[in-house]
């Protein structure tokens, strides 16, 4: 089960996407919430004072809650020269991945982008990582 906020939201496929990552079983709550709400939750939850574009809360093995900004997405989005819908597809699948356990790492990044051509086509280069993963960008991985 997925439960929606009510208003415009694009065209993506929330629920297949979850139940691919997380288990037909599992119980998702999607939030959209302004920047003042964001950065409340942040500064509780993660001591970070400022509002963020993801949240993601396990709340039991089977349940957890992503808190998304539209806010900062939107904002974001033109930075990383991605449209709202595909800068909220990526961070869906980043949340939804750390709600399977998952932490920032080379594991993650790949099956983000795994993910990302599969539901969406995804070219993700030039998704910069935030900055709790040491502020690292990514244009495409080089093989060593």
């Amino acid at each position: 089960m997925i439960n929606q906020t009510k208003g415009k939201l694009p065209s993506l496929p929330f629920v297949k996407i979850k139940d691919d990552i997380l288990g037909k079983d599992y119980s998702l709550s999607v939030a959209f919430v302004d920047e003042k709400t964001s950065k409340k939750i942040n500064t509780t939850y993660r001591n970070k004072n400022k509002p963020t574009n993801i949240l993601s809360f396990p709340l039991h093995k089977n349940e957890g809650e992503l808190v998304l900004c539209n806010a900062v997405i939107r904002r974001e989005a033109k930075s990383f020269e991605k449209t709202f819908s595909q800068f909220l597809g990526f961070l869906v699948i980043h949340g939804m991945l750390h709600l399977k356990g998952m932490k920032h790492s080379a594991r993650m990044e790949k099956a983000e982008q795994a993910y990302d051509k599969k539901y969406f086509g995804g070219d993700r280069h030039r998704i910069p990582n935030d900055k709790s993963r040491s502020g690292r960008i990514y244009f495409g991985r080089k093989k060593s």
